[in-house]
C-alpha cells in the first residue's frame, strides 16, 4: 500500500505562484510514475502533469512553460510548481501513484485526498 497526502493548497490571485506537495509514505519502492490530476465539480479528472522514476516529465498542453513537477525521492515528496496561475487553474488537485506507465491517464491505483486550489481575477 502507498499512501499520498497533498498540501500547500490556497488562493492566490491570477499571475501568481503556488507550490503544491504530495508526501508518499508505504511501499514506495514499488512506484514507477507519479502524476498531478485537477477536477472541477462536473468535469472529469484532468491530467496536468507526470514523473517516473527516471525523471521523465510530461505535461498538459494547458500548462506547459507554467507549471514544473518535481520530486524528492530521498525525502519521498513529489512537487508541482505552477507560475502564471489563470482562474481556469481552479481546481481540486490531486496526486497520484502507481508501478504503471500511466502518465497523464487517470488509472493510477493509488491517489491523495486532494488540495484545493483557487486563482481568482
Amino acid at each position: 500500500q502507498v499512501q499520498l497526502v497533498e498540501s500547500g493548497g490556497g488562493s492566490v490571485q491570477a499571475g501568481g505562484s503556488l507550490r503544491i506537495s504530495c508526501a508518499a509514505s508505504g511501499f514506495t519502492s514499488s512506484i514507477y510514475c507519479m502524476a498531478w490530476f485537477r477536477q472541477v465539480p462536473g468535469k472529469e479528472r484532468e491530467g496536468v502533469a507526470a514523473i517516473d522514476r527516471d525523471g521523465s516529465t510530461r505535461y498538459a498542453d494547458s500548462v506547459k512553460g507554467r507549471f514544473t513537477i518535481s520530486q524528492d525521492a530521498a525525502k519521498k515528496i513529489l512537487y508541482l510548481q505552477m507560475t502564471s496561475l489563470k482562474p481556469e487553474d481552479t481546481a481540486m488537485y490531486y496526486c497520484a501513484a502507481d508501478w504503471r506507465r500511466w502518465y497523464l491517464i487517470p488509472s493510477y491505483k493509488y491517489w491523495g485526498q486532494g488540495t484545493q486550489v483557487t486563482v481568482s481575477s
